[in-house]
């Protein structure tokens, strides 16, 4: 094997060659460097090189199988330098590459790399891995990408220039005057200007693969967002399609008609030729992206001549047939004149003008939508846009300016009309001045001729009418195949997400471009039947309400993304400001609402029904969206600012510490206390993992119970800690669980339902966290399920060994052969959710509160939170107190006034007279049973001292201590008998907790606890306050 030697130090240090594939892990293997590169003056060792072999790369695909070289670190030859492989994301056919664990790095020792690598002395041939065999991959053309100029610019120039530039921008600049025209193009660049910047710096925050906008405002947003808006944008994009086919077509229809050969009458030839052209671009949209391309180019070239041609009219002389028409060149007076508007008709005001205006802009997402097909879209993106922007504008106020100084905005079109002589009398109007009498139309408002009367001024302008009517034709098209070939894009990005149901048919690309051909069918029917309506009016409002919102959300992303401080809101475009980016998403929206309201109307309502859909389904998506940033911050703000603000009884709330251990194996423990916390309170599932267990706990155990949860609409954290004894792992959550005020105050035990059975070890472990509990002044509740909670005992799984298995449920309809354990879920975290009696509606049984001793009021706070639940609204709560027979009237009275004023609404109070009394002989028995295995029975054994028998079991019950607490005993088991007669019916019984106390054995306090709940058939609750009020029934 090939070795590298240090002359300094003897260490013998391997060349590991590391290859990926999808068959296996990494493969390390030895290979030999040479020595000249390795020392340099005799001491400096470079470090040793590892080979990596990509064969799935798409790069090996096209040049076979590469060897890339890279350098590990001067610590460890498994420790690789940066790289940029590691941190590319999995792509399709790409596999990225792993930098070793932590774990493999801690592992690996010299010595172990000393003996593998060491080898007679001198340097043998190098050892080349099976990837060296490896056929060389099949070579394949590379998928067409376009850079910044046609990928980018040229699309957006083509879809900015639509028909609106050729047939509407004259009669705007007629009605608002060239000052307003300018002022409606300047509005509208401003917001496409704001939004562009808003791509920009989206666009250059990391990769941008295909989905255009959909992508951008998703992966910003969150799915909630961006999938309404992908739908809607997707669908806008088909529609826009449709109506620039249909203005294509009413061209070719006028044309048609002009020439006297009509297909058959007006309505029906716009359909004809709006379906056969729209066939003939997906056509091309079909054949590929490179066909589409020259199509585009083919186009642009034909604008330009359009242009050219028309700059070249408006200095040639016009004839007399031109002055007819009211073009008269370049004037001072004209464009005087024209600088002031002249309102007239309907659309007589600056907004509907604008509103008319503004869709020529919405082509400037057509370079983003095609995101996957450029080469490099984070710098193609933002300089093909900006570029873009800047010289349409630049177009469109040239010849607002030109075509305002060179034609009067009333002729005839009648060459009669001319001045003979110096005859002007009667003459009205600009035109006397010029020669021409337009004052009879003028007047009557029946010229058909002039800037505010014919859509046909820039090609009567131009040098050769026909080159314009070739470039409205590009226009159209152009603009119609850029939204052909932008919604099939988006669309697919969109079923790949799996946000909506149905869609994902959709979603399969083919080709080396991956070419959404089923998407593309999908558009050519939308936009054919809109065509087939042949009225697009209504429709037009809403597409420019659809790419509106689109914008809206554009910039509210970017502004969303900033002010989060996110550390991964990085774009390398820095000529943006989020202020600039919240102006252009308000403005957005008030332009919706401006232009047609009841379409922006229309577009909220859709979009609040898609949100409404994804938000209720909550995909399984993580994009890092800035809604996640900004809810941590809001969390942490709020955390921090909780911290400050000093407790009040009024707003004390339970916030529980559940020792569930994994939660899926006590469900009935998570669902008892999810009742009263969801939405009220905090609550944390603390599973103690013992040292033990912890090699064989599934690594992702943590994020598939976190899934459990979820599923189960469990409203909980999940804190796992590994720890030596269930007492050592519950005191140290008991002090480092929470944060701030988020802190829990209250420890949820499952009970110890096998304690008869368990170590005496296991037994004080238990009742130690008990005791550290209250040391620590939190308060208690433990649940005891009568059939036991613990599901895991009739499968093998790793099982918290702090609460050992229950006991064997009794009922065996009650274990269904379908639970599975932790480690043999396979779908991590969506296994069969196991139900329990908390899930079940209580119906008007009744929650029965023993209220024993006064612990601060969470006695009755915790089944008021429960009858807030609908499970429970209908329960009726009893409060259980202690007196005498003399003063029981008084003394349920007292209650039911302090209970008034707790303003709980319990009026059901009783009174227990009998808790005096001696218990039944048989249940004092049962109870002496049941300790006497923990009895030392000292004072029966002769010669034998107490401090012997102590050392040998120093977990049992002495005879004194036993006769100490016996009174103490029997009222345990009077209690139970009390609770046993009230209760057999009840919903749920809940029990003033006794406070252990610190002389007292832990078995015979494990024993009054079984004894206090033993003999029910529903859950009952052990509770203890920490004696600090958590009632009060005043109002500050």
């Amino acid at each position: 094997m090939g070795q590298i030697t240090s002359k300094r130090d003897g260490l013998v240090l391997p060349r590991v060659h590391f290859t990926t594939s999808e068959e296996g892990p990494p493969r390390y293997s030895s290979q030999q460097l040479d020595a000249s590169r390795q020392q340099q003056d005799g001491n400096l060792q470079v470090p040793p090189t590892i080979v990596v072999s990509d064969v799935d790369s798409s790069v090996s695909e096209r040049q076979g199988s590469r060897m890339d070289v890279r350098r590990s670190s001067l610590y460890s030859t498994l420790d690789l330098v940066p790289q940029l492989e590691h941190y590319a994301r999995s792509l399709p056919h790409h596999r990225m590459k792993s930098r070793p664990s932590l774990e493999a790095l801690r592992r690996a020792s010299d010595v172990e790399m000393e003996r593998t690598t060491t080898d007679s002395g001198g340097c043998s041939l190098p050892v080349t891995d099976s990837v060296n065999e490896e056929p060389q991959a099949k070579e394949e053309k590379a998928p067409v990408r376009f850079g910044w100029v046609i990928g980018v610019m040229v699309r957006c120039m083509l879809n900015i220039w639509g028909v609106i530039l050729f047939l509407r921008l004259s009669l705007i600049t007629s009605q608002a005057g060239i000052l307003l025209t300018w002022l409606i193009i300047l509005m509208s660049v401003t917001v496409t200007s704001v939004t562009a910047l808003s791509i920009s710096a989206i666009a250059t925050n990391g990769r941008v693969i295909s989905g255009g906008a959909y992508f951008m405002i998703s992966r910003s947003l969150g799915p909630e967002i961006g999938g309404p808006i992908g739908m809607v944008f997707s669908f806008a994009n088909a529609l826009a399609c449709a109506l620039n086919t249909v203005g294509f077509a009413e061209v070719v229809r006028d044309l048609l008609q002009e020439f006297g050969v009509p297909i058959v009458d007006p309505i029906n030839d716009i359909r004809i030729v709006g379906v056969v052209t729209v066939t003939v671009l997906l056509l091309i949209s079909l054949a590929g992206m490179e066909w589409e391309s020259k199509t585009q180019i083919l186009f642009f070239i034909i604008l330009l001549v359009s242009f050219a041609n028309y700059l070249v009219g408006t200095v040639i002389p016009p004839s007399v047939e031109k002055q007819a028409l009211g073009i008269f060149g370049y004037r001072s007076d004209i464009f005087v004149q024209n600088l002031t508007p002249d309102w007239r008709g309907p659309e007589g005001n600056f907004f509907e003008l604008f509103a008319i205006f503004f869709p020529s802009a919405i082509g400037i997402l057509s370079g983003a939508n095609i995101s996957g097909d450029l080469k490099d879209p984070a710098t193609a993106i933002p300089k093909g846009t900006l570029v873009a922007i800047f010289w349409t504008t630049v177009s469109y106020l040239v010849i607002s300016v030109t075509v305002g100084a060179c034609v009067l905005r009333d002729a005839s079109g009648n060459i009669t009309d001319i001045l003979v002589g110096n005859i002007t009398d009667d003459c009205v109007g600009l035109g006397c001045q010029l020669g021409w009498n337009f004052t009879e139309c003028a007047q009557t408002q029946t010229c058909e001729y002039g800037l505010a009367n014919s859509s046909k001024v820039l090609g009567q302008l131009s040098g050769f009418y026909h080159l314009i009517t070739a470039g409205v034709f590009a226009a159209s098209l152009s603009s119609a195949l850029g939204f052909l070939v932008s919604a099939p894009k988006v669309f697919q990005c969109l079923c790949r997400d799996n946000l909506y149901p149905y869609i994902g048919f959709f979603a399969k690309g083919y080709g080396k471009n991956d070419e959404p051909l089923r998407a593309y069918l999908l558009c050519y029917i939308i936009a054919v039947a809109f065509i087939l309506i042949a009225e697009l009016n209504l429709i037009a409002a809403l597409i420019s309400n659809f790419f509106l919102c689109s914008y809206s959300l554009i910039n509210f992303s970017c502004f969303h993304a900033s002010i989060t401080n996110s550390p991964g809101w990085r774009p390398s475009f820095h000529y943006y400001s989020k202020w600039t980016a919240l102006f252009g998403a308000v403005i957005s929206v008030v332009l919706m609402f401006l232009f047609t309201w009841w379409a922006a109307l229309t577009t909220f309502c859709i979009i609040f029904f898609l949100f409404g859909y994804v938000n209720y389904n909550k995909p399984e998506v993580n994009w890092g969206s800035s809604v996640q940033a900004g809810t941590y911050n809001m969390a942490l703000s709020y955390s921090v600012a909780l911290s400050g603000v000093e407790d009040h009884v009024k707003n004390f709330r339970p916030q529980c510490l559940v020792l569930t251990g994994p939660p899926n194996q006590r469900p009935a423990l998570v669902d008892f206390v999810a009742s009263f916390t969801k939405h009220t309170s905090l609550m944390i599932c603390g599973d103690i993992i013992m040292a033990q267990e912890r090699q064989s706990r599934p690594q992702d155990a943590t994020d598939w119970l976190l899934k459990w949860l979820n599923k189960r609409k469990v409203r909980s954290f999940y804190t796992p800690f590994t720890a030596d004894s269930l007492r050592l792992g519950a005191r140290h959550l008991l002090q480092a669980s929470g944060l701030g005020k988020l802190k829990s105050n209250t420890l949820v035990l499952g009970f110890k339902a096998n304690w008869r059975d368990s170590s005496p070890e296991s037994i004080e472990d238990y009742i130690n966290t008990i005791y550290d509990t209250f040391d620590s002044n939190f308060c208690l509740c433990i649940l005891r399920m009568m059939d036991g909670q613990d599901i895991s005992d009739q499968f093998h799984s790793e099982v918290n060994q702090g609460f050992e298995h229950d006991e064997t449920v009794e009922n065996d309809d009650q274990q269904s052969p379908e639970r599975e354990s932790a480690d043999d879920i396979s779908d991590k975290g969506d296994s069969d959710q196991i139900k329990t009696v908390f899930q079940n509606d209580q119906g008007k049984k009744t929650i029965d509160v023993y209220w024993i001793a006064d612990d601060g009021g969470l006695t009755l706070l915790v089944p008021y939170l429960l009858t807030r639940r609908k499970h429970w609204h209908r329960s009726k709560v009893r409060v259980f107190i202690m007196g005498d027979e003399q003063n029981m009237e008084e003394g349920r009275n007292e209650m039911i006034a302090l209970l008034k004023r707790f303003r709980l609404d319990f009026n059901d109070v009783i009174v227990m007279t009998d808790s005096e009394r001696r218990p039944h002989d048989k249940n004092l028995r049962r109870f002496v049973d049941s300790v006497a295995p923990f009895r030392l029975y000292d004072e029966q054994k002769e010669g034998v001292s107490i401090q012997e028998l102590r050392q040998s079991a120093p977990w049992k019950i002495s005879d004194k201590e036993f006769e100490a607490f016996k009174l103490k005993s029997e009222r345990k088991v009077r209690l139970n008998e009390i609770i046993r007669r009230n209760s057999q019916h009840a919903a749920l019984v809940l029990v003033s907790l006794p406070v252990p106390h610190s002389d007292c054995p832990s078995a015979l306090y494990m024993a009054w606890l079984d004894t206090l709940t033993c003999g029910l058939h529903c859950p009952a609750v052990l509770i203890r306050g920490n004696q600090q009020n958590v009632l009060t029934y005043y109002c500050q």
